[in-house]
């Protein structure tokens, strides 16, 4: 049924799928379906070590739309520190978070294949790294594991790109991912034009909705922002 959350001008409530307006006697009220309700989500964290506080906000938003988390670990995440905090102690909030302990390793990670238990797979933040190894079918971390295998059961696959190289070496990359069936982007732009032209990274407000539309088949539009 209905769940009222905000009473007065502009209120609204949830309910399972989209948005429409409703109207009451003195606001317009708004509906916000709950597409994500009831789904598993993988969320594949990768070394954009700079956007983990992004990350953190995006679990918390995911989680509120009812989904639940399933969280995959890069292997330099887990064995890298950097000014931005200790990866230990974010991987320990992320599980928290979530309510499920971490994949770290490749071999837990293949399962993910036969037993088919995700819904969908976002892998945020993806580095250059990654983007260029899915890109050319390399398999050599937990993250690049879950993918390959979570692909094998043509269920979409969302990447939310950080990259420094996102208009030099792995343009290229970008581009070929876009062409490959049930692989999906958060809508991305340049963080910095000025000094860092060739840097994109992804609108992590956006992941909700591009979830959303890749559970329906859809690449959200616009792409480039």
């Amino acid at each position: 049924m209905f769940e009222k959350l905000k009473k007065g001008e502009g209120a609204c409530v949830r309910v399972r799928r989209g948005t429409i307006p409703l109207m009451s006697k003195d606001a317009s009220l708004h509906v916000h379906f709950m597409k994500l309700e009831g789904k598993k989500i993988g969320l594949a964290i990768t070394g954009s070590f700079c956007t983990f506080s992004k990350m953190e906000e995006a679990v918390t938003a995911l989680m509120a739309e009812g989904a639940s988390i399933y969280p995959i670990i890069s292997t330099n995440v887990q064995t890298t520190d950097s000014r931005f905090g200790d990866t230990t102690e974010f991987i320990s909030h992320i599980s928290d978070l979530t309510g499920n302990p971490p994949i770290l390793k490749l071999e837990d990670a293949e399962p993910i294949g036969p037993q088919g238990y995700l819904d969908i797979l976002l892998i945020a933040p993806c580095t250059g790294n990654t983007l260029a190894k899915l890109a050319n079918g390399i398999t050599d971390t937990p993250v690049l594991m879950a993918a390959k295998a979570h692909l094998r059961n043509s269920k979409p696959l969302v990447i939310s790109i950080s990259t420094n190289d996102a208009l030099g070496i792995n343009f290229k990359n970008i581009g070929q991912l876009f062409n490959i069936k049930n692989i999906y982007f958060v809508p991305f732009g340049q963080d910095n034009a000025i000094k860092k032209p060739n840097s994109m990274i992804a609108r992590t407000d956006q992941i909700v909705r591009t979830l959303e539309e890749a559970l329906e088949g859809k690449q959200i539009q616009p792409v480039i922002l």
